[in-house]
């Protein structure tokens, strides 16, 4: 494990009680004094400093589009991809049979991970320590985002758009899983009535893959509404 003093240097702050760091980064494969209710807390901080941004950035947004844009922020993929930014997996602490599993690599835990850390700041230096971090972490994410990003995500529209045409609903079939427990691929086809073939795409997640499919799917018939015009 690195040294924890690296780890705060690139976090960009420095514990009082660096046992809130400890514990942020314990796996309760190690130790039953895990980052699992730190991780609850942080989940909840987390959530508030995002919706907090957001609510005073975008002042005439409504509730649903403040909602799937929070959404864009803490979802886990997003959350591990700042972790390891960090170099998060270089410093956790696991059993031996976690880390020949590969669990320092996997998203579940680093974003677990990085949410305990977000409450071990709170708990150590309070909520405007806690903002600090987090509004700077993910502060060239949170500038990109705009109101177009809150339209609702392909499956929901795909499904709106069958709704609305009294169509059976989308049918996802997971074709395929690839690669390792911690890096799977997943492979997922969408089949609806109004398309003869399904649209196939690839993804993380099978939650991923799915969007994605579904995307196709609303690009085919989006595409096919314009030859018609």
């Amino acid at each position: 494990m690195s040294s924890p003093g690296k780890l705060q240097h690139r976090l960009g702050y420095h514990f009082a009680d660096e046992e809130l760091l400890k514990q942020a980064l314990t796996h309760r494969s190690f130790h039953a004094g895990n980052y699992e209710r730190l991780e609850f807390l942080g989940d909840s901080i987390l959530g508030f400093i995002i919706a907090e941004y957001l609510f005073q950035r975008f002042p005439a947004a409504k509730e649903g589009e403040l909602s799937r844009l929070r959404s864009r922020i803490v979802k886990k993929t997003t959350l591990a991809q700042v972790a390891r930014e960090f170099d998060l997996g270089d410093f956790l602490i696991m059993g031996g049979g976690e880390l020949k599993s590969g669990g320092f690599e996997r998203d579940s835990i680093l974003s677990d991970v990085l949410e305990a850390i977000i409450a071990s700041i709170y708990m150590d230096g309070g909520i405007d320590a806690a903002r600090d971090r987090v509004l700077s972490w993910f502060s060239v994410r949170l500038e990109q985002l705009d109101l177009n990003m809150a339209l609702k995500d392909p499956k929901s529209r795909l499904q709106e758009y069958l709704q609305a045409r009294g169509c059976e609903l989308p049918d996802y079939q997971i074709e395929s899983v690839s690669g390792q427990s911690h890096e799977q691929e997943f492979t997922v086809a969408c089949h609806i009535v109004l398309a003869q073939t399904p649209a196939i795409a690839s993804g993380s997640s099978r939650k991923d893959a799915e969007q994605k499919a579904a995307a196709i799917q609303l690009a085919r018939l989006e595409a096919g509404q314009e030859r018609k015009t």
